[in-house]
């Protein structure tokens, strides 16, 4: 992936001094016209599409936004209530991530979303315990879970 982006830049910049405009725009074109040559050219490089990464990336971002406005309202309405009838509870979640910083990112991510936390990781990173402020469905938050953050952490490590 670093390879593909140096070349990207590299591209760039020869596009730069071939049109002898040495500006911003000029580079910006240059850098839309090297994504175009690579991915052209992508199959022979032995990873994937560095764009499709940074594609991931964003698509990670703007989900952490919209489960974080989600569980905002949803801890909103928790608190205004005039009776307090919520169920805090801790569970297990056994992850499909192998990396450390995978492991980081994901427990960074739930215990930033208001009403979780990860209070503890095991010894072989595969299981990560969760405290939550409302618990219904252990599995159905477990799902939420797998189904958001893991599967998007997932499509930007691999």
């Amino acid at each position: 992936m670093a390879f593909q982006i140096l070349l990207n830049v590299v591209l760039a910049l020869v596009w730069m001094f071939l049109s002898h405009s040495y500006n911003p725009s000029s580079f910006i074109v240059g850098y839309l016209l090297g994504i175009l040559l690579l991915l052209g050219f992508r199959k022979f490089f032995n990873s994937r599409f560095y764009m499709q990464r940074v594609w991931a990336v964003i698509k990670l971002f703007f989900l952490f936004i919209k489960e974080l406005i989600m569980a905002n309202i949803s801890v909103l309405k928790v608190i205004l209530k005039p009776k307090l009838d919520m169920k805090p509870g801790i569970f297990a979640l056994e992850t499909e991530l192998k990396n450390p910083w995978e492991i980081t990112l994901l427990a960074n991510l739930i215990t930033l979303t208001p009403g979780t936390l990860v209070i503890d990781v095991s010894d072989d990173n595969k299981v990560l315990y969760i405290h939550a402020m409302d618990i219904n469905d252990v599995q159905s938050d477990i799902d939420a879970i797998k189904n958001s953050f893991e599967k998007a952490i997932m499509e930007v490590s691999r």
